[in-house]
């Protein structure tokens, strides 16, 4: 419904200008709601009511008789009473009479209206042209044209219902989401769609360069580490390993990345960072080398019981576990190599100055290398369409060299830069696979899923027959499945973004293919990958990369004017998100549905209307968006608003 401006003539208004005789030449000023009676109210009502007065005082005249008439003879007064019980009968069927030829009179011109209408306006209504108004009716003609086209082929056309037809579980949903994007395409957007809700996230400053300890000599052994996962996951293996050598007193060895049948990727900790920054900057923390001592090298360090993997430290172990545990082992044989490690570190209780090597570690000693930071300004400042600014995480992702080139420096200070928001699409068929999800796709998906579970997580599918799972429907209750395409553009559609809105879309061969994305690009043609921004020759350096890859898409993620997350447990959501707090200034928001509350509204597809839909994303949403300090237990990567990683000026 559209909003009433105050300065809007009404049409009612422009109706009462007629009749009040204000057709004609300049229409009087009238103010918007008239608080005391009109002209017509004060006179023509008056006599109405006069008029009435005398017309019901005869009428009881007529029946009563004249109230001055001396009524003492008995005879003569029985005769009047018999006369006047008469004429009381009389009028009282007169005025029933009345009333039926009334309504009959008003029926017969509705019959006949319904009928006119039914032979589509063929017969053209009775109406004489006067002086003031020569055609009482003028948009008769064109409004008879178009409904007679109508009735003859047969069309229903109500007003607000969608065109485009959907097929699958939320076709209902995506066809009102189409209809509400193509009627309020040119309407603004929710100001909080592109910016921090709360003013207190500018209170919070990056600090965790900042140190107060003495650089560690690392005389106590060697700690060597292969990183499992992907590129999100490897990231932040590395960061633990640096705390545990600190808490160790250990030399740290440049971390090696383990190669996965899922990632198939090659790619070494050298490939993606700067392993002279990685040494330099953390040289104030601990002693970083880049192999093993010569004397070291030969030895069997599975023989000697020095090969440590993810089954023997449990995952989130407390300080007390690598000090119990590991610490007499280094000891004894100068080196341990951790084998699969990844998140075996606890977030709580840990030492402040220990947290807060962690947040220097993530937040800046890890630094991409210059072949990948080049590539990233480049899908960067196509995205902003060449843009004339710069955002303040620009520098850190891809170093201030390469910054600059973001800038479009012919681009004048009125060029507005576009805005972009980038989404986390998080269905790739692993992620599929694993989260035991039904998505729709019968007993072809899986089958599909399961022979990939048998596969690459043998574990996860023995579990599956041995013992009682939930059941999809159960895990989707919890919100425990990754959104798909459709229910993360239903999302969007909800939350109020344009249809013009370029949308950035990372995640690297999405479960269903082009197939899958089709109702996100029907909803948002101006739909990208990495893959339509950049040519081929720019990718090429890349390919056969899937961690590379990666790296590409986290750059345009945290450099965008809004990220949306679907799924909060992926590991490159949780690290972009926490990038763009730690260097956003406040002024870079993240979109983190709860996914369980989403869930709950999806189960009305069938029945919701879109307006009760959008109310309730955006209340789902808008309840996400509080500045909150880092909770205990949670991740300082994703959450590094605490005080070992940020200060609040407040």
């Amino acid at each position: 419904m559209a909003t009433e401006r105050p300065d809007e003539e009404k049409p009612e208004t422009r109706v009462q200008d007629l009749i009040h005789g204000g057709g004609g030449g300049a229409s009087p000023v009238q103010s918007p709601t008239r608080l005391g009676p009109t002209r017509f109210s004060e006179v023509a009502g008056d006599k109405i009511r006069n008029t009435g007065s005398d017309f019901i005082g005869s009428i009881l005249s007529w029946i009563n008789g004249d109230p001055n008439r001396s009524l003492k003879n008995p005879v003569k007064r029985a005769k009047r009473k018999r006369i006047r019980t008469a004429k009381t009968a009389a009028c009282v069927i007169a005025l029933v009479g009345f009333f039926i030829f009334v309504n009959w009179f008003m029926l017969s011109q509705l019959h006949e209206g319904r009928a006119w209408l039914r032979r589509g306006f063929s017969k053209k209504p009775n109406l004489k042209p006067t002086k003031l108004n020569p055609d009482p009716n003028p948009s008769m003609k064109r409004v008879s044209v178009k409904v007679s086209a109508n009735v003859q082929h047969g069309e229903k056309k109500k007003m607000g219902k969608p065109k485009k037809k959907y097929n699958g579980t939320y076709g209902r949903l995506l066809a009102y989401a189409a209809h509400a994007l193509a009627e309020g395409q040119n309407k603004l957007e929710p100001k909080e769609l592109w910016r921090e809700p709360k003013d207190q996230a500018l209170a919070w400053k990056p600090c965790a360069d900042q140190r107060s300890w003495k650089p560690n000599d690392g005389k106590n052994g060697y700690i060597m580490v292969t990183a499992n996962g992907g590129i999100n996951q490897q990231r932040v293996a590395v960061c633990n390993i640096v705390v545990v050598a600190r808490m160790l007193n250990a030399t740290l060895v440049v971390p090696k990345f383990m190669f996965s049948d899922v990632w198939t990727d090659a790619s070494q900790f050298g490939d993606i960072y700067q392993v002279e920054h990685f040494i330099k900057y953390l040289s104030p923390d601990i002693r970083i080398v880049k192999k093993l001592p010569k004397e070291l090298q030969s030895l069997d360090l599975e023989a000697i019981g020095s090969v440590v993997t993810d089954i023997d430290v449990m995952k989130e172990a407390k300080p007390g576990f690598y000090m119990k545990h590991i610490l007499p082992l280094l000891l004894k044989n100068r080196v341990v190599h951790f084998f699969g490690f990844g998140n075996r570190l606890a977030f709580d209780p840990i030492p402040f100055e220990l947290q807060r090597l962690r947040c220097r570690c993530n937040f800046h000693a890890l630094n991409f290398v210059p072949k990948i930071q080049e590539t990233g300004a480049i899908l960067v400042r196509r995205l902003r369409d060449s843009g004339s600014h710069l955002a303040p995480v620009d520098p850190y992702l891809v170093g201030p060299k390469f910054a600059s080139f973001i800038l479009d420096k012919k681009a004048g200070p009125l060029h507005k830069a576009s805005k972009y928001l980038a989404v986390h699409l998080r269905f790739e068929i692993d992620m599929v696979a694993h989260s035991l999800c039904y998505f729709g796709g019968g007993d072809a998906e899986k089958a599909e899923l399961d022979a990939y579970r048998e596969k690459h997580f043998p574990t996860l599918a023995n579990l599956t027959k041995t013992q009682k799972m939930p059941s999809p429907d159960d895990l989707r209750t919890e919100g425990l499945c990754p959104l798909s395409p459709e229910e993360a553009v239903l999302m969007l559609a909800g939350l109020g973004f344009n249809r013009k809105t370029r949308v950035f879309v990372a995640g690297a061969n999405i479960y269903g293919g082009n197939k899958r994305l089709a109702a996100l690009t029907s909803l948002y043609p101006n739909l990208v990958t990495k893959e339509n921004v950049l040519s081929e020759t720019e990718l090429e350096p890349f390919k056969n990369f899937s961690s590379q890859l990666a790296v590409l898409d986290f750059i345009a993620c945290a450099a965008s004017d809004a990220f949306a997350m679907t799924d909060s447990g992926s590991q490159l959501s949780s690290l972009v998100s926490g990038y763009r707090i730690y260097y956003g200034a406040g002024k870079m928001p993240t979109i983190r549905p709860n996914k369980r509350r989403f869930s709950d509204i999806l189960l009305k597809n069938n029945t919701i209307e879109w307006k009760v839909f959008e109310q309730r994303v955006r209340k789902t949403v808008r309840q996400t968006k509080h500045v909150l300090v880092r909770p205990t237990g949670r991740s300082v990567y994703r959450y590094p608003r605490c005080k070992e990683c940020m200060c609040n000026e407040d």
